[in-house]
């Protein structure tokens, strides 16, 4: 590869990224926006970040996870 070639590649590298995390910052601002409007109906911001994070894994994992959850509260004795 030619200095030229290398030094385009790297250019071009670097501009798709750069736009990229432009793209990245422009979602950020409208998810923040989301929560601030269901915030401003009432939902709990927090709870909802859960739900997400719930929906995202795997339904073993979530079993899982639900599970450990629920023997940990036993042992530190929270009871619901």
């Amino acid at each position: 590869m030619t200095e030229e070639t290398t030094t385009n590649n790297l250019t071009r590298f670097i501009e798709r990224i750069e736009r990229l995390e432009s793209e990245k910052a422009d979602l950020v601002a409208d998810i923040r926006d989301i929560y601030a409007e269901a915030k401003g109906m009432g939902y709990d911001t927090k709870v909802m970040r859960q739900i997400i994070k719930l929906r995202k894994m795997d339904p073993a994992d979530r079993s899982e996870n639900e599970y450990l959850r629920d023997e940990y509260k036993k042992l530190v004795g929270i009871n619901d």
